[in-house]
């Protein structure tokens, strides 16, 4: 058993945050928190009619027990990013926000200094706050400063599937993550399971991701995939690895082998 995942006030079993865009169904989504064993996923709230009722309202097919973290996806500026986390507040009685501020249409990446003028507001407000930003230790250490509750740096761009493109950046925002107690959650970026086992090998506290289920040939499988790969990362990171080295080393010693004088 690896340590539990501690956010705020809260503690998870399991560190592997799935997404709800993007799925063909409600009912494929639900069979896919279930095959990932899932205790967080994340909402975009600008993106769903939280007023439908029944089968339509997507809240239906969350079970309860399952911790959401709304977010601010879609939102370009601060004051955007702002109302909508007040709005997911109101609307689901819940203080939790993962703080998405984007900076280009095209490329996804978020606006750093807007992010962090937002996180401020934020966290004054009362809220818990996890931000998504680029793999930057400077601004990771900024937002650990105002007092954020999680680091999310992306591994790569939304829904590139691209992996972790600069490992050895997360393990300087680990560091300073680790310094101010705080978990780091890579977040984007994910296509495979081998990617999330990376992610956690370096020293990610959790993942988060979307795409590579939603979009996999059988998303369930994927979701179990996934879980398990957060799951061997962790217990890998947990465990610690072998030294590289430049010669072979054997695994047998060779020291009383017979016939050698």
């Amino acid at each position: 058993m690896t340590t539990p995942l501690a956010i705020a006030n809260k503690t998870f079993s399991n560190r592997l945050i799935l997404g709800t865009g993007k799925y063909t169904s409600f009912e494929t989504m639900k069979n896919c928190y279930q095959a990932a064993r899932s205790e967080m996923v994340t909402l975009a709230v600008r993106r769903f009619d939280l007023n439908a009722s029944g089968e339509d309202n997507i809240l239906n097919w969350i079970p309860k027990d399952i911790q959401l973290l709304p977010n601010t996806a879609g939102c370009f500026t601060r004051e955007d990013t702002l109302r909508v986390a007040r709005l997911a507040r109101e609307a689901l009685d819940n203080p939790w926000i993962k703080v998405e501020v984007l900076g280009d249409q095209k490329s996804l990446y978020p606006d750093g200094e807007e992010t962090l003028v937002a996180c401020k507001e934020l966290v004054k407000e009362g809220f818990i706050v996890l931000p998504y930003l680029n793999a930057d230790p400077i601004l990771a250490r900024k937002l650990c400063d105002i007092g954020v509750h999680a680091i999310m740096p992306l591994g790569s761009a939304i829904g590139s599937g691209l992996g972790v493109q600069n490992p050895y950046v997360l393990i300087l925002i680990k560091e300073i993550c680790d310094s101010y107690k705080l978990p780091m959650i890579v977040d984007a970026g994910v296509g495979t399971a081998s990617d999330a086992t990376m992610a956690m090998e370096y020293g990610a506290d959790a993942v988060l991701l979307n795409t590579a289920v939603a979009e996999a040939g059988s998303p369930v499988l994927m979701a179990e995939a996934m879980d398990l790969a957060v799951r061997a990362g962790r217990l890998a990171y947990e465990s610690g690895r072998m030294p590289r080295r430049v010669y072979a080393s054997a695994s047998s010693p060779i020291e009383g082998v017979i016939g050698k004088a």
